[in-house]
């Protein structure tokens, strides 16, 4: 069962919570300017600013990934690909609904190298561990 704060679930990292900074609320400006947008590529970006978007005070968003798919006209291959993209660069985190399931919690994290980011004190995770999750969500980690 996921463990609920307020009434909501509680966010993957919570450690790692994004504060917004001024007014530009949850897309930092160093997406562009640190070329993260190029590094992650169109569809990656897309589902960055929707779960910009669709997130709460804590950078949380609840979307599944049929309703993503949808509001985003992409294949959930190509969705699958960007969520794994962001995975991989930690621009996002998971908490599945249950074990194995592809939908969940999903964080908004720290821009990586953001020295205000608790990230570099944080337990990383390993290859092996990220491929894990990754096969969980039934994906196929590269």
């Amino acid at each position: 069962m996921t463990q609920r704060v307020n009434d909501r679930p509680r966010p993957p990292r919570p450690d790692l919570c994004r504060r917004p900074k001024g007014g530009f609320g949850w897309l930092d400006s160093r997406l562009i300017r640190d070329h993260w947008v190029a590094r992650i590529g169109p569809n990656a970006t897309a589902v960055l600013v929707l779960l910009a978007v669709a997130a709460d005070g804590r950078g949380s968003s609840y979307w599944g990934r049929a309703k993503m798919t949808r509001t985003l006209r992409i294949s959930r291959s190509q969705l699958d690909t960007a969520l794994s993209t962001l995975l991989r660069h930690r621009l996002v985190a998971l908490r599945p609904w249950r074990a194995g399931h592809p939908d969940g919690v999903w964080q908004l994290l720290p821009i990586p190298g953001d020295e205000h980011s608790t990230a570099e004190t944080a337990p990383t995770p390993t290859g092996d561990d990220l491929s894990s999750i990754l096969r969980s969500l039934g994906l196929n980690p590269s």
